[in-house]
């Protein structure tokens, strides 16, 4: 059961690393069609949309990624819980 829970940890970690690195992106000028920028949308979309659709409108701040953050880390944080 241990084994399980740290592959589920650094898999939470690894998306974790997309999510930052999708919400980089979004601050530099970049090619939306290039095939990394387009795997990381594919990656985080999924999860992305959901939360952007349950989160108030803001105008033009999305506060999705830093939503989808917090709740990697919760659940990484339930794992290191329940490895013990």
């Amino acid at each position: 059961m241990g084994a399980l829970l740290s592959i589920l940890n650094l898999l939470l970690g690894v998306y974790g690393f997309i999510l930052l690195c999708r919400a980089l992106i979004s601050w530099v000028p970049i090619d939306r069609g290039s095939p990394i920028v387009r795997m990381l949308f594919t990656l985080t979309e999924p999860v992305l949309a959901p939360i952007r659709e349950a989160l108030p409108q803001t105008g033009m701040v999305d506060f999705s990624t830093a939503v989808a953050l917090i709740i990697v880390f919760a659940l990484q944080q339930l794992l290191t819980i329940l490895a013990r």
